[in-house]
């Protein structure tokens, strides 16, 4: 008898990643932050310029399009 369902391990999979993760609870691994200075910064790290909102957060470059391009060069 295993001790833990396939979902349960999934779950704890996922919990211990995000407990790993430093920035899990700020931003998304695309550029989703909580902040606008959040994205400033990822921007600047990205090479592009500009913020964009998504919703009630904040995204790097001045639009998704461009912010894709930027995530497929680093």
């Amino acid at each position: 008898m295993h001790l833990f369902s396939t979902a349960s391990r999934t779950t704890l999979i996922a919990l211990a990643l995000a407990v790993a993760s430093p920035l899990a609870s700020h931003a998304h691994p695309k550029g989703l932050y909580d902040t606008q200075q959040q994205a400033e910064q990822r921007a600047k790290e990205l090479g592009c310029t500009g913020t964009h909102q998504n919703n009630s957060k904040w995204m790097t470059c001045s639009n998704e399009a461009t912010l894709h391009q930027h995530l497929r060069h680093h």
